[in-house]
């Protein structure tokens, strides 16, 4: 290779790498993403959903400001924390401001995730949490009037450290608190488990824990890879009609300094649900 072969060739690796570091760069702001979801079959009021996924503890500004400021901004009539908001390896500050800010201003349901078990203090992290203001849920439901409609808001464990029958349990039983004409909502870390979710009349499931696949591919909306999901995730992000009348959304969550690489076409993420009327 001549000189002026190997000088081109440094100047397509350079511009390659600035491409690489801008899309980074790009993906690492966060945003908030908004999904209108036709779920009411009668009229009445639209019910606002703030869902939070896999902060991780992670850092969002002096006392979590900027991630307090975008749900303020949004006026959520609840917020829905989804699992992975503590850490296995960063400490609980980041996580314990954001419960208790939030909780502070909002009915507020936390769920567990792998990575709270992945800490050995998932009972202290839900105790700490349930303290803060959230209501924990773990294989129980609540009910939750929103104007004209009424919630039932089930959840589950994460399934880490339990047997599939157990956790298979604490969705029946969570289920079986759920009333006739409430709107059915279970809040579960894993989106992958959408062969139990489909064996009941849940109208909504909120997930996480893919972190979108980290390397989200464009257009196909699919993740390169993701925790038990493997190569070429399904799951990772947005809406996904299961069958029967069920919907699952799954966040692509807020997970930054935590992450192992870099997330690629792949923003954090505070989702906001607008539920209304079907047409």
């Amino acid at each position: 290779m001549d000189k002026r072969q190997r000088k081109k060739r440094n100047k397509y690796v350079i511009l390659f790498l600035i491409l690489l570091l801008l899309v980074w760069g790009w993906t690492w702001k966060p945003v908030t993403e908004h999904i209108i979801l036709p779920l009411f079959e009668e009229e009445g009021d639209n019910v606002r959903i703030a869902l939070i996924t896999d902060l991780h503890s992670c850092y969002y500004g002096k006392n979590q400001q900027w991630l307090i400021n975008r749900v303020m901004k949004e006026q959520p009539d609840l917020v829905i924390l989804s699992g992975d908001i503590y850490d296995n390896r960063l400490p609980d500050k980041n996580a314990q401001i954001t419960i208790k800010r939030l909780a502070e201003r909002f009915p507020t349901y936390y769920v567990t995730g792998n990575h709270e078990f992945w800490s050995g203090r998932a009972e202290q992290m839900k105790e700490n949490a349930a303290e803060l203001g959230a209501q924990v849920l773990a294989g129980d439901c609540t009910m939750l009037s929103v104007g004209s409609r009424k919630l039932d808001i089930c959840g589950v464990d994460d399934p880490t450290d339990m047997a599939s029958s157990e956790w298979q349990q604490q969705i029946r039983q969570a289920y079986e608190q759920t009333k006739e004409g409430h709107l059915r909502i279970l809040v579960s870390h894993r989106p992958e488990k959408v062969f139990v979710y489909q064996q009941y009349d849940f109208d909504l499931v909120l997930a996480g824990h893919a972190h979108a696949g980290q390397f989200r591919i464009p257009f196909l909306n699919k993740g390169l890879f993701a925790p038990d999901q493997g190569f070429m995730a399904e799951y990772v992000n947005g809406v996904y009609p299961l069958q029967g009348e069920s919907t699952m959304v799954v966040s692509r969550g807020l997970a930054r300094e935590t992450t192992p690489m870099p997330r690629f076409f792949n923003h954090p993420e505070v989702v906001i649900l607008d539920i209304t009327t079907k047409d």
